[in-house]
């Protein structure tokens, strides 16, 4: 597959398959929802010198050039993982050898059902997931980490188990794992994936990292992500 341009929720649209109605279980709960099968398929700062009337010594005809500060690299795209077709439901790829050190950021893409993980722009994880339904949408947005638990459980879904949960929301959306990522099934809004991979996301994302939620858009290697 083409690894220059990516869906922003992952490196690949996650497999779906022709049969099931959704099934809420990201909770344990059932529900007669039926959700479609997803198909498969940034501005740089001025200098604030060229914003003035000061001219620079030696070269009056031409203002001050502008720059991207080097903080800004650390959330520049510089690799895509390298995965062989599409990512089926309950997969994930994993890969953070020699990669420096960085921010994290995650990205997730409501049509391609997949949460993909950034560390300082190198991207080292990509799995598909599960997402609301209309009746309970995971909403668009940029939303930081506010809190881990590792062993957490719903109280508004009979006390359903939600492991290694980082929440992003005050009304209950969050990264979980202890769902079965199946075609056919759904959530109740929260972004619930394999047990293995959630753990690895558990194990290095802190308060204050930043997962952006967003459908179908696009973005190539020197693309930002935020």
């Amino acid at each position: 597959m083409n690894t220059m341009v990516k869906w922003i929720g992952g490196a690949t649209a996650a497999v779906v398959l022709a049969a099931g109605g959704a099934v809420l279980i990201s909770d344990r709960m059932a529900d007669d929802q039926t959700e479609a099968s997803p198909a498969i398929e940034d501005a740089i700062p001025v200098d604030p010198a060229a914003l003035t009337d000061e001219k620079v010594a030696g070269d009056d005809a031409k203002p001050a050039a502008s720059a991207t500060p080097d903080a800004d690299e650390r959330f520049v795209v510089k690799r895509i993982l390298d995965i062989p077709g599409p990512i089926k439901y309950g997969q994930y790829f994993w890969d953070d050898k020699d990669v420096p050190d960085g921010p994290l950021v995650m990205t997730v893409d409501l049509d391609a059902r997949v949460l993909s993980v950034f560390k300082g722009g190198y991207e080292i994880g990509a799995a598909a997931v599960l997402l609301g339904t209309d009746d309970y949408p995971t909403p668009l947005g940029t939303f930081p980490i506010m809190s881990k638990e590792r062993h957490n459980v719903s109280e508004k879904y009979g006390n359903a188990p939600m492991p290694w949960t980082m929440r992003l929301t005050n009304d209950g959306v969050a990264i979980h794992g202890g769902s079965n990522v199946e075609n056919g099934y759904a959530s109740h809004g929260c972004i619930a994936g394999p047990d293995e991979f959630v753990s690895k996301i558990f194990a290095i994302a802190k308060p204050g990292d930043k997962v952006i939620i967003t459908r179908g858009e696009t973005m190539t290697k020197g693309d930002s992500i935020i």
